[in-house]
């Protein structure tokens, strides 16, 4: 405004804009698998027990981590983990028949606070978006 270069802006003062319809539909597409995930695991951990908790575990870390790297931003690993999240808190309800899924031990306590903490491990070692900006900046 008064002649002057001023460098651009931080990415947290731009406006948010919501996602392109391709990336509502890889994200929805994430969440979806990760739902499919987390009933696979939660029928696989009590089957087999160490090595079936240890399976179900790696494939929702592979799976995040993978989405988040594959679609180069933070929200590729979060959808598929709130999908597994949602899929596996729906599960840990009981029906009025007296059904459940989950039992009182130790492998269903491990599957689920394990799970949660691969989700937010993979969610924050995700690629993050890098503003355009000057070269001085790390990965440029």
């Amino acid at each position: 405004m008064n002649g002057r270069n001023e460098p651009p802006s931080s990415a947290l003062a731009q406006p948010l804009r919501p996602p392109s319809l391709g990336r509502a539909a890889l994200y929805a597409g994430l969440f979806v698998l990760g739902a499919v995930l987390g009933v696979a695991g939660a029928l696989l951990q009590p089957a087999w027990f160490p090595g079936g908790l240890l399976l179900a575990l790696a494939a929702e870390a592979g799976l995040c981590a993978g989405a988040g790297r594959a679609a180069g931003r933070r929200g590729g690993a979060v959808a598929p983990a709130l999908g597994w999240a949602l899929a596996v808190v729906l599960l840990t309800t009981s029906r009025p028949e007296g059904d459940f899924l989950f039992a009182a031990g130790a492998g269903s306590y491990l599957f689920l606070l394990g799970g949660i903490a691969v989700a937010v491990i993979c969610a924050t070692l995700a690629p993050v978006r890098q503003p355009d900006g000057g070269p001085a900046r790390l990965r440029k």
